[in-house]
């Protein structure tokens, strides 16, 4: 059965809305993330070769990571592509946390791809994160997911080293995911 999408006026009001930040596409280019942020930088080695990058590029693209990771992911798109929005969803039930976002960029090289997605508002934080698979020379497949964010309101802001250790905890989940699902597919 395919995931329900985005849709209505949920799609419209999303659509219409601005990113919460402005340095936007930092997470996919080289260097330094922007100041006045909270940084996080984690890969993992995924697969080897050619097909497990294969592989781990439909699960990034097709939102698996994420929802092998346990996020609820309601996008206007079953596919990553440049624009499209979605709601995810973290935590149990009506507890949950919803955290719009738009995709800002794709990366579709021969041997690096991925995205990145940006905070629009009502998401708890406001920055982006990345997630990008790429095989090195010795045909290693790895996934790395980069990410600057600040808290976006008073509940954010109280959360204080509790939010930082579940962003800690939901990127951990992320690598997991993906290199369950490259395994899973072989």
């Amino acid at each position: 059965m395919d995931a329900p999408l985005l849709s209505g006026e949920r799609l419209a009001e999303l659509a219409l809305a601005g990113l919460t930040y402005p340095e936007v596409g930092a997470t996919l280019r080289k260097g330094a993330l922007p100041g006045g942020y909270r940084h996080l930088r984690r890969r993992a080695v995924v697969g080897q070769g050619a097909d497990d990058l294969e592989r781990a590029t439909e699960a990034l693209l097709g939102w698996a990571v994420q929802r092998g990771a346990g996020v609820r992911v309601l996008p206007s798109s079953p596919l990553v592509l440049p624009a499209v929005v979605a709601d995810l969803r973290v935590g149990p039930g009506p507890l949950s946390l919803r955290a719009p976002v738009r995709v800002v960029d794709v990366v579709e090289g021969p041997r690096r791809r991925g995205f990145a997605y940006g905070t629009l508002p009502g998401h708890p934080e406001n920055g982006e994160e990345s997630f990008v698979v790429s095989i090195g020379d010795d045909g290693a497949v790895t996934f790395t997911v980069r990410a600057f964010w600040r808290p976006a309101g008073a509940l954010a802001r109280l959360s204080g080293p509790v939010g930082r250790r579940a962003q800690r905890g939901i990127t951990g989940r992320y690598l997991r995911s993906l290199e369950s699902l490259v395994r899973r597919a072989t």
